[in-house]
């Protein structure tokens, strides 16, 4: 990882909620409104944009894991800002703490851990994963 990147540091992004976001399994919406999956989604990008221009080359990020609470709803056509903010620094994983805002007030909260790896060795576990599969 490159250097310059720090505990605070931010990225925001803004999006408006459409319908392909509702709650919905198997083609069938359940609530007209923002979903939790998609709020996963979102948190994951916006976290991801904090990463980018720090990476090496050969170097990639990957999700670790996600912690979300989804606060409240968000009907189709509101605009919804995420913020991500740097909480932790490790030599291989980067940590940030997520917050959903629309115009009534906070939808979501959570945490987004990324994994910093060779591209390589992502690779290689991809193709182990193949092997394994065909077996």
């Amino acid at each position: 990882m490159k250097e310059g990147l720090y505990v605070g540091y931010k990225e925001t992004m803004t999006f408006t909620v459409t319908e392909e976001m509702f709650a919905q399994f198997g083609g069938e919406v359940v609530h007209p409104t923002y979903s939790t999956a998609t709020m996963v989604y979102h948190m994951e990008w916006v976290s991801r944009n904090i990463i980018l221009p720090f990476l090496e080359e050969g170097e990639e990020g990957m999700g670790a894991s996600v912690n979300v609470k989804h606060l409240a709803p968000s009907p189709l056509g509101t605009t919804v800002r995420a913020e991500a903010v740097v909480t932790k620094i490790k030599t291989r994983s980067i940590t940030t703490s997520v917050v959903l805002m629309n115009g009534k007030g906070k939808i979501g909260e959570g945490e987004v851990k990324q994994a910093l790896m060779p591209k390589s060795y992502i690779e290689e576990q991809i193709r182990n994963q193949d092997v394994q599969k065909k077996e």
